[in-house]
C-alpha cells in the first residue's frame, strides 16, 4: 500500500503543467483518504501506510494551498496519526502541532475572524463564536477536532491547558447550532475536555460524565470509542473500577465493523483490552 501511494504521489506532481486536472485530482483524493482508512480492518496496516499519506496531503495542500478542504483532510490525518498511532510524545506533540497549523490555515480562508484572533484577547474571540453562522459548522468543528488533539499531547504545556476553554467554546457553539452533530462524538469531545484538568485545575467530573452519557445514547452503541474513553477518563479519574471494567468489557464484547467507525472501533478494543489488563493496578 505504501509503494502504491509513492507511486500516486509521483503522478499527481507529474501533473504539476496541467494545474486545473492536477487540483482536481488531489482534491478527490484528499477526500478520499479518510473514508478509506475509516472503514479498513486491519489497524497496523493503516499505521504502516499513514506516514506516505501524510507526505501526499502535505504535497497536494503545496500545490493548493487555497484549498481549506485539502487543509482540512491533511489535518484530520495528521491529527489522527499523532493522537492514535504515535507512542512517543515529542513526535505526536510534533505531528498534533501540524494538524493544529493546517485547520487554523482551513478555517481563516472559510471564518475571517479566525484569522485576525488575538491569545490575548481570549474572552472577545470566545464571545465572537456565539455568532458563527451555521454554514461553518463543519470549519468549526474539523478546528476543535484537531486543537484537541494538539491540547491532548500538551497537557504538560501550561499554554495549551490555558486554550482549553477557547476549545470547550468553539465545541460549545457547534452544539448550539445542531446538538445531534457527528452522532455522539461531539458529546464525547466536550467529555474528554471536561477531564484533561483534575477538579482542583478546573476539570468538571460530572459534567463529562453526562457528556458520556449523551454520547453513549446518539452513538447508540456503534462508536466504541465512546465508552473506551469513558473508562479512561472519568471513571478512572473518579475511582470507580466497577464501572471501569464494566464498560471496557462492553467495548470487547461488542461487533467493531460498523461504517465509518471500523477502525476506529478496532483502535478503542486495543485500547481496551489494555487498559482492562491495567486494572487492578490502577485501582
Amino acid at each position: 500500500m505504501t509503494r502504491r501511494v509513492f507511486l500516486l504521489l509521483l503522478l499527481l506532481l507529474s501533473l504539476s503543467g496541467c494545474a486545473n486536472l492536477a487540483r482536481q485530482a488531489g482534491q478527490r483524493m484528499a477526500a478520499d483518504l479518510s473514508a478509506v482508512m475509516q472503514d479498513h480492518t486491519d489497524p497496523d496496516t493503516v499505521a504502516e501506510a499513514m506516514p506516505a499519506y501524510l507526505l501526499l496531503l502535505d504535497a497536494l495542500v503545496r500545490q493548493n494551498p487555497q484549498s481549506a478542504d485539502t487543509l482540512f483532510s491533511a489535518s484530520r490525518l495528521y491529527a489522527t496519526y499523532g493522537g492514535n498511532f504515535v507512542q512517543n510524545p515529542r513526535r505526536a506533540a510534533t505531528l498534533t502541532e501540524r494538524a493544529r497549523a493546517y485547520a487554523d490555515r482551513a478555517f481563516c480562508l472559510q471564518w475571517q475572524p479566525w484569522c485576525q484572533r488575538d491569545p490575548a484577547q481570549l474572552s472577545a474571540l470566545i464571545e465572537s463564536l456565539k455568532t458563527l453562522p451555521v454554514r461553518q459548522l463543519d470549519a468549526l468543528y474539523q478546528t476543535a477536532t484537531a486543537w484537541t488533539a494538539w491540547a491532548q499531547t500538551h497537557t504538560d504545556d501550561w499554554n495549551a491547558v490555558a486554550e482549553i476553554p477557547l476549545i470547550q467554546a468553539m465545541f460549545a457553539r457547534v452544539e448550539a447550532l445542531d446538538a445531534q452533530y457527528d452522532h455522539g462524538r461531539l458529546q464525547l469531545y466536550l467529555a474528554v475536555l471536561n477531564t484533561l484538568l483534575p477538579p482542583a485545575y478546573g476539570g468538571q467530573p460530572e459534567v463529562a460524565r453526562a457528556y458520556f452519557e449523551k454520547a453513549m445514547q446518539l452513538s447508540q452503541g456503534r462508536d466504541l470509542m465512546v465508552p473506551a474513553l469513558y473508562a479512561r477518563h472519568y471513571a478512572r479519574l473518579v475511582f470507580d473500577q466497577s464501572l471501569h471494567d464494566r464498560l471496557l468489557k462492553q467495548v470487547l464484547s461488542a461487533d467493531p465493523r460498523q461504517p465509518g467507525l471500523t477502525l476506529s472501533n478496532l483502535l478503542a478494543q486495543r485500547q481496551a483490552r489494555r487498559w482492562l489488563q491495567e486494572s487492578n493496578d490502577y485501582f
